[in-house]
C-alpha cells in the first residue's frame, strides 16, 4: 500500500482561496508591517505563494516566513491571525 505524503506547503497553497481575516487582522497586520496596501489578505497570499517562503506547522497553526515577515495562519480556518517582521 502506498502512503502518499503531503507537506504544509501543499496543503496550504491548496486551500489558497480559504485564506481570509478579520477587519482588526487587518488593522494588526497593517500596523505590525507598516503596510500602506489596500488588500492585505491579496498581500499575504502573495507572500504564502512566494518562491522563497517556508512554512512551519505547529499546534493549530502555520507560520509561513517569506523575505522579512512571518503570516500566522489558523490551520483550520484559514485565518490569517497575524503578521510581523522576523528577527532575521
Amino acid at each position: 500500500m502506498e502512503v502518499l505524503v503531503i507537506d504544509n506547503k501543499e496543503i496550504l497553497l491548496a486551500n489558497l482561496d480559504k485564506i481570509h481575516t478579520t477587519e482588526m487582522g487587518i488593522d494588526r497586520i497593517k500596523k505590525n508591517l507598516n503596510l500602506t496596501v489596500d488588500d492585505v489578505v491579496l498581500w499575504c497570499k502573495e507572500r504564502i505563494c512566494s518562491a522563497d517562503c517556508q512554512f512551519t506547522r505547529k499546534g493549530k497553526n502555520w507560520y509561513v516566513q517569506a523575505g522579512n515577515c512571518i503570516v500566522t495562519i489558523n490551520a483550520y480556518s484559514y485565518t490569517i491571525i497575524t503578521a510581523h517582521k522576523s528577527n532575521v
